[in-house]
């Protein structure tokens, strides 16, 4: 470990699935319990499809009650109405809106973050924009997005010497993660984004995965 990793250790940043409801809010104070997570993105992208806007709203009006129950900062998916409602923060992809009329609606305080594909000018843009941080991947072939581009890791050491939060995305798993450490020397990644690692994992077994995530970072 680099004296650079020990003053600076990824925070572990989870992405919700599209469980049915109370199998994810089971889920999720599981996960709470371990404090292992820093962050919450609420994408139930299959929940936007297929019910009404009165489902969507009670649904992530569950979630963020039940993280703030645990001190969790959330992030909504690419919604500002339901990031506004909810006085949480939010995510936009590239197509999704601006990040400055985001930042003038939502104030100074919330966690604003900006999708930036593998691209170090949409990083820096973010930056400029006034985002809290930029998600650069995918960092391995991923489940979610199979056809995404893998990201150089030239790209993602450059991005870490930027002075602007880096979230670092895209299959990532226990399995690669000191893969990714290697290939960085150790640079200070901000946050680490998971999904189907962590949520993939049933009721019963998800807190021990959660607790071996949060071991595996510490020794980032």
């Amino acid at each position: 470990m680099t004296l650079q990793s020990i003053d600076k250790v990824p925070k572990l940043y989870l992405l919700t699935n599209d469980d049915e409801l109370t199998t994810l809010l089971d889920k999720l104070e599981r996960v709470f319990d371990t404090g292992a997570v820093s962050l919450l993105q609420v994408r139930r992208k299959s929940t936007l499809k297929l019910y009404d806007l009165a489902t969507v709203y009670r649904e992530a009006e569950m979630i963020v009650s039940l993280a703030n129950d645990y001190d969790i900062k959330v992030v909504m998916n690419d919604s500002l109405e339901l990031a506004s409602h909810f006085g949480t923060g939010l995510h936009l992809g590239q197509r999704d809106g601006s990040v400055r009329v985001a930042r003038e609606i939502l104030g100074d305080h919330v966690v604003i973050g900006r999708t930036c594909h593998t691209d170090l000018a949409l990083f820096k843009e973010a930056k400029r924009e006034g985002a809290t941080y930029g998600a650069m991947g995918t960092a391995f072939a991923s489940i979610t997005k199979p056809r995404a581009k893998i990201i150089s890791k030239d790209i993602l050491k450059k991005a870490c010497e930027l002075d602007f939060p880096l979230c670092v995305i895209g299959g990532i798993t226990l399995e690669n993660i000191h893969q990714l450490r290697d290939e960085l020397n150790g640079a200070p990644i901000d946050y680490i984004a998971v999904t189907a690692d962590i949520m993939g994992h049933s009721v019963d077994t998800i807190a021990d995965k959660c607790l071996a995530w949060q071991h595996k970072l510490n020794t980032w």
